[in-house]
């Protein structure tokens, strides 16, 4: 394929010349000569493991060379890449100026049938609102019919880019339409990683969960070691035990959105570990954040239940965990509570809760939070069903999914993500809590 590449940073550079090793015709364009320059004599612009022999190697043979002119690059080509950056503002804004001002650039040098790929780190919305209709203006054509646009970020660590572009961990591609994700799909089919050709502001938020996630990570390894050090263990001692269980540490366990975390582990040791920290006086903000975080989740389900203004509630699932009758801590506990405080008309149904069968702590738990439980618990999902019109929606078990069925036009709150949530999204009276 004839491809333009718009910005020689480090993911230009790099995605430039490794394309032009698979065998593509690559144009790389830049506003700096000096860049430009290096290139077309051969030379890498940019530190790299491997860049500076691929960039002699597909130059010499003619594969891949660079210019400031960003039309004649657009003619030359039927796809163009967009790699330039993105900077954040001292607020914390993302600068989009580089990506309006290469928009427009190709936007008039457009021709029926070329393919614009957004590789550049941008937030939902960036593509379709800004950046499509710069690109219809200057070409006065429409995306999806005239020219394609698709959203392809990229996964590259400096250092180890190179190795990282030939070894994907996975291959994303948001699309405009089928033709133009399959254009794209062509430039890595033989690159080994999942591939998930997605709706374009999908695409543009998965770097930025990618990012978040690793930034977590650091900090909460980080944290550890701090903690460890301070009561004089060796942290990676602690960490090598952590890194074995590939069951629920590295493993996709905990990671799917959905309701608060409650139970009588993880809200206890949290606290008792932000406890040694600050008798130890070493400071842990990630960590002394998490169970603040998982408070405000909990006022996030209570205002979406509330927000209807209808009073009788139905909640479906009260443990903490489904296949439990464990309610100590749980967050649907806290969630009835709250409702109860408020003064709507509750009805719970968990076939897993028997106020007989409850005793020792988990009893004494709800007698404290729930002192008339009794009343509250209805036989049957098909009982809380009839009193509800607004449903909580707190666990999957079938009888509650199969009264679902029969919920008409009653609000309905998914708290875990019910097997048809993808089909409901859609309706007026039915709320996901993180979809």
């Amino acid at each position: 394929m004839r491809i333009s590449v718009f910005g020689l940073g480090y993911v230009g550079c790099v995605s430039a010349a490794c394309l032009a090793s698979m065998g593509h015709q690559v144009v790389g364009v830049d506003v700096n000569p000096d860049k430009v320059d290096l290139i077309n004599g051969g030379h890498a612009p940019i530190v790299e493991e491997r860049i500076g022999e691929l960039i002699a190697e597909t130059t010499a043979r003619g594969a891949l060379r660079a210019t400031t002119d960003a039309a004649e690059a657009v003619a030359a080509t039927e796809l163009s890449l967009v790699c330039v950056g993105t900077p954040s503002a001292p607020n914390g804004s993302l600068s989009t100026t580089y990506l309006e001002r290469v928009a427009e650039q190709i936007g008039r040098a457009l021709r029926p049938g070329h393919v614009v790929v957004f590789r550049s780190t941008m937030l939902p919305g960036t593509c379709a609102e800004l950046l499509v209709p710069i690109l219809e203006l200057a070409s006065g054509l429409r995306a999806g019919a005239g020219f394609g646009v698709a959203v392809n970020p990229e996964f590259l660590r400096e250092g180890t880019s190179v190795r990282d572009f030939f070894a994907p961990p996975k291959t994303v591609i948001g699309e405009s339409d089928e033709r133009t994700g399959s254009v794209v799909a062509s430039l890595y089919e033989d690159l080994p990683g999942d591939v998930f050709r997605v709706p374009i502001p999908v695409a543009e938020m998965t770097k930025y969960a990618d990012n978040a996630f690793h930034a977590v990570k650091i900090g909460f390894a980080n944290e550890m070691g701090a903690i460890c050090q301070a009561l004089g263990l060796d942290s990676h001692q602690v960490m090598d035990v952590f890194l074995a269980d590939r069951k629920l540490n590295i493993s996709p366990a905990y990671l799917r959105p959905g309701f608060a975390f409650g139970g009588s582990c993880l809200p206890k040791d949290l606290r008792g570990l932000v406890y040694a920290a600050r008798k130890a006086d070493v400071s842990i903000p990630l960590l002394s954040h998490v169970l603040p975080a998982n408070e405000a989740h909990l006022q996030r389900a209570f205002e979406l239940v509330t927000a209807s203004g209808r009073r009788r509630i139905g909640m479906f699932g009260l443990s903490f965990k489904p296949g439990t009758d464990d309610l100590r801590e749980s967050p649907l506990v806290e969630l009835a509570e709250r409702l109860l405080g408020k003064g709507y008309d509750l009805r719970i149904y968990d076939a897993n809760v028997t106020l007989s069968r409850l005793v020792g702590a988990n009893r004494a738990y709800i007698a404290e939070r729930l002192p008339h439980l009794g009343d509250l618990l209805g036989d049957s999902a098909e009982e809380v069903l009839d009193h509800a019109e607004v449903c909580v929606v707190g666990c999957l078990d079938e009888r509650v999914l199969a009264a679902l069925d029969h919920a008409g036009d009653r609000t309905i709150v998914d708290l875990v993500r019910i097997p048809d949530a993808e089909t409901q999204r859609g309706r007026r009276d039915y709320t996901g809590i993180g979809w």
